[in-house]
């Protein structure tokens, strides 16, 4: 798969696959949708209720988002089991391009970026004192995950028009499955039929704001 490093309106990196038409992130800011998508309304919203959080991300891709949580989670004293589940891995010199270490401007964030990408796959490590993680080398629809488990999913999958049956009701009761009750699902999709489903399966589903460049994502809390 080939895959090209470009940069974003909000300067951070991404990555582009040329073969799908496809980013790896919003070319409106890679960094401002994570963080707009995954840790205001996802980690900030759940991290009022709760001291210690077991993440699930499905899209490990290049490490941002978990990179975002471990900030968030070390200013806010928050203890977080994190899995990431990722079926096309980044190369070495994929992950040395981008500039996430440099926008974030702090040593333990830097440090942090680099033991995420050296740990091996399939291990789960404690890289620190509140931040535990594990990379699964894994398809979605293959990976095997623990039941009513999780307390927040970071839904970050390749978009339905190049991987559609990721954003399918059998991969959707997946993840209803592996949280727990009033655990929350995020996802930068809007999609009517993902929110029907959502719904269908018995969460509560909110349509947010977007972030830059799209009117709407979703956030799904399963009641």
């Amino acid at each position: 798969m080939k895959r090209q490093i470009i940069k974003t309106s909000d300067g951070s990196y991404t990555l582009y696959i040329e073969e799908w038409n496809e980013h790896y992130h919003s070319k409106h800011g890679a960094l401002q949708e994570a963080l707009y998508v995954f840790i205001k309304q996802g980690l900030q919203f759940l991290a009022k209720k709760k001291s210690s959080v077991r993440i699930l991300e499905m899209g490990f891709g290049s490490g941002l988002n978990a990179l975002l949580t471990y900030d968030f989670a070390r200013e806010h004293q928050l203890n977080i089991e994190y899995v990431g589940v990722e079926g096309f891995p980044l190369i070495s010199e994929e992950i040395n391009a981008l500039n996430y270490k440099k926008l974030l401007k702090t040593h333990d964030c830097s440090q942090m970026f680099d033991a995420f990408h050296q740990l091996p796959w399939n291990v789960s490590k404690a890289l620190d004192d509140m931040f535990t993680l594990e990379k699964k080398l894994s398809a979605f629809e293959d990976v095997e995950l623990v039941q009513h488990h999780f307390d927040l999913i970071y839904f970050d999958a390749f978009g339905a028009r190049v991987q559609p049956h990721l954003w399918e009701y059998k991969m959707l009761q997946k993840m209803y499955d592996c949280l727990s009750i009033n655990g929350v699902l995020v996802t930068y999709s809007a999609k009517g039929s993902v929110r029907r489903d959502l719904i269908k399966l018995g969460f509560e589903v909110e349509r947010l704001d977007g972030p830059p460049g799209k009117r709407h994502m979703l956030r799904a809390i399963k009641i």
